[in-house]
Formats: structure tokens, sequence, C-alpha cells
């Protein structure tokens, strides 16, 4: 397919503008910024957007790292996009080809990994771009484009959701760095993403003077007295719930349909190495599984285990959401129209120059003998939306309709939805091999190996808003798709309404930067 002379232009626009968005990349790489606390990050994109001529709303939907931006050129359709940019604790690479931290960090603070930093930028990037050809051609339109915080907590987008956000929609545009075969240089086309719920388990001992109580003239006044028995407290009745969790898991939902859970502890002890109970600890889940009905049966067996950890524990115990995002819903329309843009523009090339010589230099320096093509080959290959659904069935039971979890799937439930995936930067591995995690982190930040993925996935997310906004009958067509899957459109038969009936959960104690006497640095010191 030929690419019409409008979007050539957009393309030259994209290329001549692509040192920039690499210099605006490296600025969020480098704040790696954790979920919920993404003050920098968010407070970049606000400032660059109202420099672009957007009217933004900052802290949308309570989110203090949110934003809703908004850009109009007249009447016609409102086309959606949205940047990510939380970072991932514990993943601080620096944009280099070996390993180390970021400047002034250690291996503990946050880093990118998926990377949401060039996702961001890559969707920033596509809108700018169209906005500058609708602006020269007069083109009508609206562009509302989001700042989506939390994301591998599942967090704000079901939020904007639920808050009415998404609701005059009439498409979207995901994009998410490739992350699995065969999803590479692809749209989704059947099999999207499925049911993710994101949950704290809080349990206090607030009554520790209860436990066993000492009768009698010798009793000691004092509670936690060292010659008394003190109550087992937060921190065993985090130890029960983790552990009788983990043992009950293969219980909560039959296996092979890919459903995974995991933890983590936010926070533990609040007592001294004295005779005190540990006053609160809590624990966050996230489940990943195909359907509500799954993720509703795992949470009533979290809900009884953390019943039960209070009880022998002399807690009482509480949940907090922190996510519930609904699956995905497919619009082939929107997918077939986004994969003929990047058929004709071309999947990135990383096997040359000095993106290659950085991959070598990686190879290397990890003991390896460097190879001509140190990429994979499938990240400069393209694969039809139809052929990438055929290979992921194959892993698949019949019956299952969604696959893994990301929570873009909130925006397909208020207007058609595609989600594209572009080649990120991934070595090829001698027989055998793994390469550690650090090596795949810093590709996602140096200049020259992300630089050829922020091109491609601009320019074609650039050239299918220009479709949206230009092609009526191809609009009018996703639309009738997404009513017919909808069963009538929101609210219709087959729709599924927001599952969020939660305030935003950022009070929790996330990982954070802090700044203390000593500066600013990550909140487990070096």
């Amino acid at each position: 397919m030929a690419l019409s002379p409008i979007k050539n232009e957009l393309i030259e626009w994209i290329a001549a503008k692509l040192e920039e968005l690499s210099d605006w990349h490296q600025v969020i790489f480098n704040h790696g910024e954790t979920a919920w606390r993404e003050y920098r990050s968010s407070a970049w994109y606000i400032e660059r957007l109202r420099a672009e001529g957007f009217a933004v709303e900052a802290g949308s939907g309570g989110m203090p790292t949110a934003f809703c931006a908004e850009w109009r050129n007249g009447d016609g359709p409102t086309i959606a996009g949205y940047a990510e940019y939380d970072a991932v604790p514990g993943n601080c690479q620096a944009a280099a080809t070996e390993q180390r931290p970021r400047d002034g960090l250690n291996q503990h603070a946050g880093g990118h990994t998926d990377p949401h930093s060039a996702l961001g930028i890559s969707s920033l990037g596509g809108f700018l771009a169209a906005k500058a050809i609708m602006q020269r051609h007069d083109i009508k339109g609206r562009l509302k484009y989001f700042g989506e915080p939390a994301e591998k907590l599942r967090g704000s987008k079901p939020i904007h959701a639920a808050s009415g956000y998404y609701d005059d929609l009439d498409a979207a545009i995901s994009f998410h760095p490739f992350y699995m075969l065969p999803l590479c240089n692809t749209t989704h086309w059947n099999t999207h993403c499925g049911v993710a719920y994101a949950m704290i388990y809080s349990f206090e001992c607030e009554r520790p003077e209860t436990w066993l109580s000492q009768a009698g003239e010798r009793a000691s006044p004092i509670a936690a007295a060292h010659a008394a028995a003190r109550p087992p407290g937060a921190n065993d009745a985090l130890l029960q719930m983790y552990q009788t969790s983990k043992a009950l898991k293969e219980h909560m939902v039959s296996a092979g349909c890919g459903w995974s859970m995991n933890e983590c502890i936010l926070t533990a002890g609040q007592a001294t190495a004295d005779n005190l109970p540990a006053q609160i600890a809590q624990i966050q889940y996230i489940l990943r599984v195909p359907t509500i009905e799954m993720a509703q049966r795992i949470t009533a067996v979290l809900d009884n285990n953390a019943a039960a950890a209070a009880s022998i524990s002399h807690c009482d115990w509480r949940r907090d959401w922190v996510s519930k995002s609904r699956h995905g819903l497919a619009n082939h329309v929107l997918a077939q129209a986004a994969y003929d843009n990047l058929q004709a523009i071309g999947a990135p090339v990383f096997n040359r120059g000095a993106a290659r010589d950085k991959a070598r230099e990686i190879q290397r320096k990890l003991g390896l003998e460097p190879m001509d093509d140190p990429f994979l080959a499938a990240t400069e290959q393209l694969i039809t939306p139809q052929e990438a659904e055929a290979e992921l069935r194959r892993e698949l039971p019949a019956w299952q309709e969604h696959f893994t979890s990301d929570d873009y799937t909130e925006y397909c439930w208020h207007a058609p939805t595609v989600r594209l995936y572009i080649a990120r930067p991934t070595l090829a591995a001698p027989p055998g091999y793994k390469y550690p995690a650090w090596a795949m982190n810093a590709l996602g930040g140096i200049r020259e190996t992300i630089e050829p993925m922020i091109a491609c996935a601009a320019k074609t997310i650039g050239c299918t808003l220009i479709d949206l906004l230009t092609d009526a009958a191809m609009l009018s067509a996703a639309r009738q798709e997404f009513e017919q899957r909808t069963g009538g459109g929101v609210g219709g038969s087959n729709w599924q309404a927001p599952l969020c009936d939660y305030p935003p959960p950022v009070d929790f104690r996330w990982p954070e930067y802090v700044t203390t006497a000593r500066g600013r640095e990550w909140w487990i010191p070096g």
C-alpha cells in the first residue's frame, strides 16, 4: 500500500523531529519514577503538551500524576491516545553497555523495563505529528491525549474510564513495545488482553492488650511486659497470608489458561525488637486471568485467607482495591488499518550503524562473541495480525478468549480501539544462552538502539490518526463493528461496564524517590 502525500508529509515531520523525540525520551528514561509517584515525568508531559497548544487538566480522575490533554481544530472526530511513564522498582539501569545503575542511584531504584519511557514518547510523537498535519491542511477533529500512571499496577485507566473521560471518544490508539512473540510489528486481532485485579490486604493489631490477659495481683500493668505473652501481630498475619495463598494457588482457578498471581509486601513491622507486636503489615496481590468470573473467585479465596490469617494473629484486616480492569475487545477494522500503515512504513531496522555497534559491545562485555547481526531477526520483520493470532492460539485452549493483561483494555469498551506492537531492540542469543535483565533494560534506554522503534511507532500512530480523522467510511465501519460486538455500543446488551468502584489508591506506601538531608535518593538508601 502506497502512502498518501499527507502521510508522507507526516513521516517527514517525524524524521525531522526524531533527534528531539530522542532527547525527550532520555529525560523520561532517566526520571525512572515508579507507580503513583511519577511526579517529574507527568509534569514534563504537562509542560510539553501545554507548550504545543493543548489544554491540559492535571491530576485527572483524582490521580496526582495523571492528566488529560485536548487539542481541537474545529468539529470532527475525537481520537485518543496516551503516554505511560511508570518504571519498575529494582531495575535501575543506566543507558549504557555495561551493568550499572543510573548516576547517583543504587540498583534498587526504579527503572524502565518495557520501556514505558519510549512508549509514551513514541505515542506523543505520533500525536504531535498528526496535529502539525491537521494545522497544515486544516483537517478537522479533536485529539485527546492522556497521561496514564501506574500501568504496572493496572492503575489509572479503570479510574479514567469510570470517571467518564473516555465517554466522548470516537476511537483510540494503544501502543506498546513488543514484549513477546508472535506480537512483534503487528496489531492485536482477536485474542486481546484479559482481566487484571490488584488489591492490598492490610493487617492491623490494634488491641494487643486483649491477647492473653493476666489476672491477679502479680500481673504487669504493662501489656507488653517481657514476661507476658505478646500477640502474634501484623507481621505474623502477613506471613500466614503469604504462605496460605501460595499453598492454595493451584486451588484458586483451573490450570492451563495462563493465569498468574504475584504478590509484593508494601509494609511490614512498625515495631521495635522489644516485646511489642507489629501493628501493621500490608501485602499487595495482582492477578491476571482471562475472565472477570475467575478474578472474582480468586478474590473470594484471598479474602478467606486474609480472614483466617487475621484471626489466628489477633488482627483486624481489610482489602483495598488497586485495580479492577476489564478484558479487551477486538476491532478488526482498526487493527487492519493500523497494520496497513505499518506495512507501508516498514518494520524498524536495528542491525546497522550505531545501534548494531552498541549491541555488539554489550555482547562483548558479557563474554560473548559479537554477532554480525546482534538483534533478533523477528524485530525487523512484519507479521500480519491474522498470522500472529494463529500462532498465539496454538498455545491456548479453544475456550480461552483473552491472554495476559494490560489495562489499555479499558478504552476498548468506550470506543473502537487498536492495539499496536512495534519491536523494541532485542538481542539474538547464542544457543542455550539467556541474557541478564539489565541488557534488555539498557537497550530500551540507549539512544541509538531505541530510536528505530520510536520512529516506526510514531509514524504508524500518526498515519493511523490521519486515517481516523479523514476516512469517514473507515471510522464508521469501525464504529459499526464496535456496536455489533457490544450489542449496541456503550450500555448495549454485550457491553461490560467499568468495574472500578474505588478511589485512586495513591496514599499507600508505594516505593518512591525521597528528599532527605543527604539529597534526593531512592527510599532504600544505597
